[in-house]
This record gives structure tokens, C-alpha cells and sequence, in this order.
């Protein structure tokens, strides 16, 4: 974390707030509550907010608002970050499939950490991850919280074509390919659950600030959800996070 929120100039329509300079929960948090009293604010000229682990990009119309009277309003509202009221975070059950077709990268991923690939699925499906941010494509999830013990670099040579659903191991990093893109991350399962519908009212399921849980599944049971996806009769389970 800054000592002082941090304001950068990002071209001529666009104002960059920092409150940190690493992944964590405490500077997310904080962003997510600017976003928030942003949003709730009536300040001129504002087109669009972009949140991200540690920052928020705020695009802005300079001719309704200076750049100098735009981070003078943003300062405004810093007292009151902390105290905004942050929507309680639920937690997404992400049915995977961690196999060889699906995930063929598993492999590789348990070798490089000295597991076994049952080990890589425990540790994998052990944690709640935080959704930090949304990007790339529509509906791709930023996570933190994953276990330093799985670990893995990415691709040296990206795929050009990644299923949808494919769950991945990049760096430090777990995510969830929401449809067919291009990718370098290490592939170690695939779900079925649909990550992004245009036909739905809400076209992406996941958002920041709440969490996911993998839960391992079988070759039926992904079938079978993958069945009901298709007809549209699926629902995920979702519930609210027991702070503990």
C-alpha cells in the first residue's frame, strides 16, 4: 500500500488512481470502495470506470471536466473509502474437470512442483479465490489466492485456440478462459459452467469481489451439467462467504 493515493495522467482523457503497488485484498478492497463512491458521486464528465487489482482508470470528457478538478473531487473522497458500504461477497462453485483431454497441462503442472496430480487437484480445489478484476475477454476472472505450491510459468509459445471453460496455471495466477481465445497459460481442467452468455440477462456470471471455489467433478457429472447449460435449465451454486 501507497502512504498517498497516487493520480496519473493517462492521456488526455483518462485519470489513473493508485492506491498500491502489489496483489492484495486490503488495496482491492479499497478500489472497489472508490468505485463505489465514484459511482454514487455526481461529478461531470465521467464516461467510465476501469477497476483493476490496485488501481481504477477513470475515463473522463475534458471538456465537462479539467484534469487538475477531476483528481481535486477523487481527493475529496478518500476519507471516505473505507467506510463505504461494500456489497457482501458470495462464493461461486466452479464444477471442473480435472483430466488429461480437458486439462492436458496438469501433467507438466505436478511434475514441475514434484506432486502428484491428485496433490495438484486438492491443492487447486482447497481455496476460496478472490476475483480481483474482470479483462482480456468478456467474463475472464483475475484470482488471487492460489498456492505458491502449484505454481507454474506459463507457455513459452501461446496456443492459439483455447476451449472455453478451460481452467489454467499462469505464474502465480489461476483463471477461467470464459470462450474460445487464444492463451499462454498451463490448461489443468475444464468446466462446464458457462462463464459468459449473451442471451442471458446478466451475460457474465462472475464479478468482482466475490469468490470462486473448484470443485473436481467426473466425466458424467460434466456432462451432465454440460447438458443442462445447453437447455439453459443449470444453476450454479452460489452462496454468501462466511467472513469466519
Amino acid at each position: 500500500m501507497y502512504d498517498e493515493i497516487r493520480y496519473l495522467a493517462a492521456g488526455d482523457r483518462a485519470l489513473v488512481v493508485e492506491v498500491g503497488d502489489k496483489i492484495e485484498e486490503t488495496a482491492n478492497a479499497k478500489i472497489r470502495g472508490l468505485n463505489i463512491a465514484i459511482s454514487n458521486s455526481s461529478f461531470p464528465g465521467i464516461v467510465e470506470m476501469v477497476p483493476t487489482y490496485r488501481s481504477i482508470m477513470v475515463i473522463y470528457d475534458p471538456i465537462k471536466i479539467e484534469f487538475s478538478d477531476l483528481v481535486n473531487k477523487i481527493k475529496s473522497l478518500e476519507g471516505s473509502i473505507n467506510e463505504m458500504s461494500i456489497p457482501e461477497a458470495n462464493v461461486i462453485e466452479i464444477s471442473t474437470l480435472y483430466d488429461g483431454e480437458y486439462g492436458p497441462d496438469i501433467q507438466f503442472v505436478a511434475e514441475h512442483n514434484k506432486l502428484s496430480v491428485d496433490e495438484v487437484i486438492n491443492i487447486h480445489t482447497s481455496v476460496e479465490y478472490l476475483i480481483y478484476m474482470l479483462g482480456f475477454t468478456p467474463g475472464f476472472s483475475y484470482l488471487g489466492g492460489m498456492s505458491n505450491k502449484i505454481e507454474t510459468p506459463r507457455l513459452e509459445n501461446p496456443r492459439a485456440k483455447i476451449p472455453a471453460g478451460s481452467v489454467g496455471i499462469g505464474g502465480k495466477q489461476t483463471g477461467i478462459y470464459p470462450i474460445e481465445s487464444p492463451g499462454g497459460w498451463q490448461l489443468i481442467g475444464r468446466t462446464p459452467v458457462k462463464l459468459y452468455d449473451p442471451e442471458r440477462s446478466e451475460p457474465i456470471l462472475l464479478k468482482a469481489g466475490d469468490y470462486i471455489k473448484f470443485k473436481a467433478i467426473n466425466k458424467k457429472e460434466y456432462d451432465n451439467i454440460l447438458d443442462a447449460e445447453n437447455k439453459g435449465i443449470y444453476k450454479v451454486n452460489i452462496r454468501p462467504r462466511d467472513r469466519g
